[in-house]
């Protein structure tokens, strides 16, 4: 890389390729949820997930750049575990906790990725950019947050028993429906 922009538009690159699979990869976390908060929880986040590809397009439209995707193996690795994480639980009340557990590992690789991104679009001067990307990352972090809280109120206690909570299976709360994970 020859200049921070370069950087930054090579590290937006992968975000974009790592939102791109992430879409792929959140129905399947959904399916394998037992726990009916969990799985409206990722289906929220999915629509959440579709839309920051059309913001890192904007954030590349910003830049006056065409929209670019690179490969990133950091993310195929997240997905990978979570896959693996997903089949070796299937059918176990440990189901749900390891599926958050998966989730919050691609938030966090999310997280630090576009809080970094952010504060190179301020130092490049780009505060279309630094807005758009601020708001990814406010979301990124409220989707953590909700996989926490979910992990508190059931998952992990139902995981740590060895029986399914309650809320498997059953619809526990609307709230869910309005926040996304």
């Amino acid at each position: 890389m020859k200049t921070l922009e370069d950087l930054f538009l090579d590290s937006l690159a992968d975000s974009y390729y790592a939102e791109n699979q992430l879409t792929k990869a959140l129905p399947k976390m959904a399916k394998a949820a037992t726990d009916d908060d969990l799985r409206a929880a990722f289906e929220a986040h999915l629509a959440e997930t579709e839309g920051h590809v059309q913001k890192v397009e904007e954030v590349f439209e910003a830049f006056g750049k065409k929209p670019k995707s690179k490969k990133c193996p950091a993310i195929l690795g997240i997905i990978k575990e979570a896959d693996e994480i997903s089949s070796e639980n299937k059918k176990s009340p440990t189901i749900n906790a390891a599926l958050i557990f998966a989730g919050q590992k691609a938030e966090h690789y999310e997280i630090a990725s576009y809080g970094g991104l952010r504060d190179w679009a301020k130092l490049l001067g780009n505060e279309d950019a630094a807005d758009i990307l601020d708001e990814i990352l406010d979301e990124e972090k409220a989707a953590d947050a909700k996989l926490s809280a979910l992990a508190e109120e059931h998952c992990n206690e139902s995981a740590k028993s060895g029986e399914a909570s309650e809320a498997d299976g059953k619809s526990q709360s609307p709230r869910v429906a309005a926040d996304a994970y």
